[in-house]
């Protein structure tokens, strides 16, 4: 089978129900960038020191496929599975997790004291991008309004991930005082 079907080539693309919109349509960009943060994260994740936070990454990347197929339906009877509350809930939880191990940490963090945190940093802005898109779609049409929710948690989650990888590798400021 081909990667190419040329029926892009004007410009226009399928939703998952169908639907022909423009390559442009804010629907496109919300779930474009959904995939981009899955990218992003699956970059992430071969940084990180601790399996732990390796499957937990892999986890929030299974549900990011869920919220993109989400996006890309317009007609809600073709959706079959959904964010939930529980999905926010174990969010939640992973940034209590992670707050808990860097509560001495106080103050701004320079982005990317190791590379797992540089990488968890651009995620976290590319997370705040896709809620941003997320609620410029909302304000066209409708969005399930726990998608939105599940993506602001996603982008605290991941800075608390980010940050708990900033304190396995401080690094030394040009004054000699720790970040």
């Amino acid at each position: 089978m081909a990667i190419y079907t040329k029926t892009g080539d004007k410009g226009k693309t399928s939703l998952y129900d169908g639907t022909r919109v423009s390559k442009g349509d804010i629907r496109v960009e919300s779930y474009g960038t959904i995939d981009e943060l899955g990218a992003m994260l699956g970059l992430a994740k071969n940084y990180v020191k601790e399996d732990k936070m390796y499957q937990e990454i892999m986890e929030i990347q299974n549900k990011l496929f869920i919220v993109a197929a989400n996006l890309a339906t317009r007609d809600e009877s073709r959706i079959k599975t959904r964010i939930t509350e529980e999905d926010i809930k174990g969010l939640e939880e992973l940034v209590d997790y992670y707050s808990a191990k860097t509560s001495d940490m106080d103050g701004f963090i320079i982005n990317g004291s190791d590379i797992a945190s540089g990488h968890l940093h651009v995620a976290r802005t590319v997370c705040r991008r896709a809620e941003r898109r997320i609620i410029n779609l909302a304000s066209e049409e409708e969005v399930d309004e726990i998608l939105i929710k599940y993506v602001n948690r996603l982008a605290d989650t991941i800075y608390s991930m980010a940050k708990y990888c900033e304190i396995n590798e401080t690094r030394v400021n040009f004054e000699g005082s720790l970040f």
